[in-house]
């Protein structure tokens, strides 16, 4: 384990401690699977947040990223260049929506999503200067700067960063009645995830997107979704909206838009929402960049024929059919969406972390949250038998 202690050490004496990772070195991907630099493989069951929906190197990505990198990877956006305006069209196309804004991390789409709001209630809908604000959840994750910390309800994330912009009031996820309460005239926006990645793939009432979407159409407040982990075939559906059939004014996309080759990140939006950015107002070097747009692109046509949806509605079920067996055998809940899954753990049996060393141990890599919970989000081109590789795994440790 030589190799392994060295590289864990340059890390712990030269990165910031802004992580805990397991204690594995990975160096090669393929797929579903990751090699580390003992040689050791393992089961890729997190998929970098949902970023790897299509895997490791999958080969038509690497491909389109290869080509393109030997073209133009950087214009900045002083010039324009042949991939974005393909990119842009590829996005519309696939949320339904007249425009895009491309950018490069999640948070700086968030971010992105809550400029563009306040300007369109400023311009469009007459909100006095200053008065803005923005509905947002309890339990949420959208990001880390510090804008979107300030409206965390995660001491560990906001600890520390204070004083935080204002304009943004807290509700409880999956009460419309609260969002309701909440709204008065100078609201501009809700910002929702359909699903809760961060806080343990959390699922909302059924029925609940709808009335947001009622809500927000009769109040004049832009429904906007954050689709950055659930969206993509994550949960069965290009876009988890689309599980209530809602329609968002603002969808912020992100993660597996890079294909897990680079980050790109965009949100998208009807004319009437995204004019109001106009030249200076909003930017980004490397948003919308060549070799970003030709990924963006490849990752689009790869999701319109729905092979990866379908296939997501697959893993779920194998997913439900092996863990829910589980419940009361030291698993406490089950919640999955897709290829998607938080499962919650007997915190008498042990801890998220004690539980994500010992699939470890058998060759499976995931992660834990909020103490005694596990995520799971196995790429997409998971094979059934692999599927059943993660269920046995769980099975072993929660049944030992």
């Amino acid at each position: 384990m030589t190799a392994t202690i060295d590289h864990i050490d340059a890390t712990q004496r030269f990165a910031a401690h802004n992580y805990d990772p397991l204690p594995v070195v990975l160096t090669e991907g393929s797929g579903a699977w990751v090699t580390d630099v003992e040689g050791r493989r393992f089961l890729d069951c997190l998929a970098g947040y949902s970023a790897l929906n299509f895997g490791h190197c999958h080969p038509r990505l690497v491909a389109r990223a290869t080509h393109q990198l030997q073209r133009l990877t950087l214009t900045s956006r002083a010039f324009h260049n042949d991939q974005l305006g393909g990119f842009a069209e590829a996005v519309t196309r696939l949320a339904g929506k007249d425009m895009m804004l491309p950018m490069n991390s999640g948070a700086e789409a968030v971010e992105t999503a809550i400029k563009v709001s306040r300007k369109w209630g400023y311009e469009v809908k007459g909100v006095p200067t200053g008065k803005a604000n923005i509905i947002t959840m309890g339990g949420n994750f959208h990001g880390r700067t510090t804008t979107i910390v300030g409206f965390s309800d995660d001491p560990v994330a906001s600890g520390g960063y204070a004083p935080f912009t204002p304009g943004f009031r807290g509700v409880e996820f999956g009460d419309s009645d609260a969002v309701a309460a909440a709204m008065d005239d100078c609201t501009v926006a809700v910002l929702v995830e359909p699903v809760q990645g961060e806080a343990g793939v959390i699922i909302p009432p059924e029925g609940y997107l709808t009335r947001l979407r009622q809500l927000c159409s009769e109040q004049g407040v832009l429904m906007v979704a954050d689709e950055i982990q659930s969206g993509l075939a994550r949960t069965g559906e290009t876009f988890a909206c689309d599980h209530e059939a809602v329609v968002p004014d603002i969808y912020v996309l992100g993660k597996a838009l890079g294909g897990g080759l680079y980050p790109v990140s965009a949100i998208a939006a009807d004319r009437e929402v995204l004019d109001v950015i106009t030249p200076g107002s909003h930017g980004s070097t490397f948003g919308g960049n060549p070799l970003a747009s030709a990924i963006g692109s490849e990752v689009v046509a790869m999701l319109e024929d729905g092979h990866f949806q379908e296939r997501s509605r697959q893993i779920g079920a194998r997913l439900g059919l092996g863990l829910s067996a589980l419940l009361g055998r030291g698993l406490e809940g089950v919640r999955i969406r897709g290829a998607w899954a938080g499962v919650d753990i007997d915190p008498g049996l042990m801890t998220g972390r004690q539980m994500c060393l010992s699939l470890m141990a058998r060759g499976i890599l995931a992660k834990e949250t909020h103490g005694a919970t596990l995520r799971l989000a196995p790429p997409l081109v998971a094979t059934d038998d692999e599927i059943d590789m993660l269920v046995d795994a769980v099975t072993a440790v929660v049944t030992r």
